[in-house]
């Protein structure tokens, strides 16, 4: 039954999830997290009354005979929504390389609620799930309320994700000495492990830069602006759909290389990214080159639209990097460089 409401959260929040800054979606993940946590809270309340009290609250009413029956199976629910909706979020805000150490990360602890040896451990690992979720909302939320990204923003969102946790150990254990020294165990500890993983992927910057996203990046010949639209010239083959255009781009004397991207970012978002740009050197492997910053401005619903341009460059394989400040990856895009001799060509043009 569990098993069955955790896939079923997944399935229910991949319908109805909306952007990363709708109040709606906002207002519901907080609501899904108090009923967890208050959940939570009465189950480590309740621990140490005798089995007879807890079956004499069971069999009371109906909706309390309901909630006892089914509350395990609720947390798993709002629990596999609310990861779903962090996996989807994360996982847009990155390059797949970078984002799948941190989803990897969720996994893990996915499938380890799901394993009979750890879910004898019952409650630390439930509130292990919940601290997980706590900081995965608030390591989104503050920069959408700043308007943008930074480390101390970073560290301000890690510490408004304990509060919660850290108030209602308080709550439940100021009972007596024995009850905070439970707490400490069920709550605190597992909420600490998280909260250590998380600063850690930070440190090695595998934390995907959310609210950012990069839906689209390609390489082209030529980005012109024209009123609200931009026109890329592209010379890609039709049969190349894997490639944003010129990914595999012939260099004629005098040609520049265009990297075009949208980034999505929430309304009222003001900050800066950087462009990296890599040449994979034979001998020594990536080399950097240029970082080049771009402001951004927030709010357009596909995203906001800008490029980046390299005039000196060598034959080869190159790697495009666009990077917050902080060092953490949105999104890249490879392609090679292959000299060619000066003749008549045609471009096709894309509108965007």
């Amino acid at each position: 039954m569990a098993a069955a409401f955790f896939a079923a959260g997944f399935v229910f929040d991949m319908l109805t999830v909306g952007q990363i800054d709708s109040w709606a979606v906002i207002g519901q993940q907080a609501v899904y997290l108090a009923v967890i946590m208050a959940v939570l809270l009465q189950m480590f309340a309740e621990q140490d009354q005798a089995p007879r009290q807890r079956d004499g609250q069971a069999g009371g009413l109906f909706v309390v005979r309901w909630y006892y029956e089914y509350r395990t199976a609720l947390i798993h629910f709002l629990m596999g929504a609310l990861l779903n909706i962090y996996a989807i979020f994360y996982f847009k805000s990155s390059s797949l390389l970078v984002s799948f150490g941190f989803l990897g990360f969720l996994v893990l602890l996915l499938l380890a609620n799901e394993f009979k040896r750890v879910k004898s451990m019952g409650l630390p690992i439930k509130f292990a799930l919940l601290g997980l979720c706590l900081l995965s909302f608030f390591a989104y939320l503050v920069p959408v309320l700043a308007g943008s990204i930074s480390l101390p923003l970073f560290l301000l969102s890690m510490g408004l994700g304990c509060v919660p946790l850290l108030l209602g150990a308080w709550l439940v254990g100021r009972a007596s000495p024995q009850r905070f020294a439970l707490a400490r165990r069920q709550i605190l500890l597992p909420l600490g492990c998280v909260l250590i993983g998380f600063l850690t992927f930070y440190l090695f910057r595998l934390i995907p830069p959310v609210p950012l996203s990069i839906p689209f990046i390609g390489v082209y010949h030529q980005v012109e602006r024209s009123g609200d639209t931009y026109r890329l010239s592209h010379e890609r083959p039709v049969w190349r759909i894997w490639h944003n255009g010129d990914q595999h781009f012939l260099a004629q004397p005098g040609d520049r290389v265009y990297v075009y991207f949208r980034i999505f970012s929430p309304a009222r978002f003001a900050d800066q990214v950087q462009m990296r740009w890599s040449w994979n050197d034979p001998a020594r492997g990536w080399v950097a080159h240029d970082a080049i910053p771009i402001r951004i401005v927030g709010g357009r619903e596909l995203g906001f639209r800008g490029y980046g341009v390299k005039s000196n460059y060598q034959p080869g394989e190159w790697k495009v990097q666009v990077e917050t400040l902080d060092g953490r990856e949105i999104g890249r895009v490879y392609f090679d460089v292959s000299p060619m001799p000066q003749f008549a060509r045609t471009f096709l043009v894309d509108e965007d």
